[in-house]
């Protein structure tokens, strides 16, 4: 990455990486604009040399990706991740908070995002062999998970709203269910799934332990979904106020539409 201020590109990369491969967006940071976006999906999800080949072709493919950059920040995409309260972190003791949500071994490594305006950390495993593939591309980075950037956003956007409002982070496999009131975080939870049922049996429940009455509670999507989907169908049948989250004010500063505003809710945010 440039050093020197004669060496600035006035450029930022952010990558969201998991082993199905990975998405980028290209930022300007002199206007806060983001200039590219680009999705790479691998045919295999294997921690093998296949990871790895993929990776390095990916990397060397995307001319974006060979770019000098004056930040690099990549997301870890997964669900090795927890909440902790700022005053109940102790940071020495990171993977004692993960052992209640996940398997962890003593051979993970832990790493952890601190949230000051929130105050809260996020515990988690990052990917350790893309960090490794990343260094050898980019040299130093910066990295974090990327549900510390989905759950503030989230809570930006909760401001002086009293009710509960549920949020729906929908991606192939897998769905974040995030409950907010007025920037605190009552819940966060992410769940795999096949069918529309599976969607909805998670919903109708998470509404249940918190008293939500799907009557009157406003639930809101983002990620990769829209109002033809069979998801969204499904859970708009069940719940009343159903609707798709409103990108409308961060549209209006990158130009892209609002299905990829919201697909790439997180990168866009980063």
């Amino acid at each position: 990455m440039s050093t020197s201020i004669t060496d600035k590109t006035y450029k930022k990369l952010s990558l969201l990486v998991s082993p199905e491969g990975f998405s980028y967006a290209v930022f300007d940071t002199l206007n806060s604009k983001v200039l590219a976006v680009n999705e790479v999906v691998f045919s295999t999800t294997s921690y093998s040399n296949l990871l790895e080949d993929s990776y390095s072709k990916a990397l060397s493919e995307n001319d974006a990706l060979i770019e000098k950059y004056d930040e690099i920040i990549v997301l870890h995409d997964n669900n090795l991740s927890c909440f902790v309260p700022t005053p109940l972190f102790d940071e020495n003791a990171a993977g004692s908070y993960l052992q209640y949500n996940v398997k962890v071994f003593e051979t993970d490594f832990f790493a952890f995002d601190s949230n000051e305006t929130y105050q809260f950390n996020t515990v988690y495993v990052p990917y350790v062999n893309i960090n490794n593939l990343l260094i050898d591309q980019f040299g130093s980075f910066d990295y974090k998970h990327s549900h510390s950037v989905l759950v503030s956003k989230l809570l930006d956007a909760s401001k002086n709203i009293d009710d509960k409002k549920m949020f729906v982070h929908f991606q192939p496999n897998h769905f974040e269910i995030i409950v907010v009131q007025n920037q605190k975080l009552l819940l966060f939870n992410s769940f795999e799934y096949k069918t529309p049922e599976d969607l909805i049996y998670y919903l109708l429940f998470t509404a249940e332990q918190l008293l939500l009455n799907p009557e009157s509670f406003k639930l809101e999507f983002l990620g990769n979904i829209n109002e033809e989907s069979e998801f969204f169908k499904i859970a708009y049948k069940y719940i009343r106020n159903v609707s798709l989250f409103d990108v409308t004010d961060y549209q209006a500063k990158n130009g892209f539409s609002e299905n990829e505003n919201r697909a790439h809710f997180i990168l866009f945010n980063s």
